[in-house]
């Protein structure tokens, strides 16, 4: 990763961008030298979301697998969540 500074980003604009993505996948944007920001080309980030979402499967099948799920009418599940709040 390599980063770029807000004002790098404030006075080149999105060609910083352009340049540093072209040999990283990600860059960092730093503020008063503070790392804040990532910026990434969008297929990039469409594939770490799919990733993301591929995890959340693979524990949702656990779970079920394990057990640890309930089943229950719609009615059910509203009075056993207002029963948590």
């Amino acid at each position: 990763m390599s980063h770029i500074s807000a004002n790098d980003l404030k006075t080149k604009g999105v060609a910083a961008i352009e340049a540093t993505l072209a040999s990283h996948s990600e860059a960092i944007v730093s503020v008063r030298g503070k790392d804040r920001f990532v910026v990434m080309e969008i297929a990039q980030y469409n594939y770490l979301r799919e990733c993301e979402l591929e995890a959340a499967l693979a524990e949702t099948r656990a779970d079920v697998a394990a057990g640890r799920f309930v089943q229950e009418s719609p009615a059910t599940h509203l009075a056993r969540l207002d029963k948590l709040a």
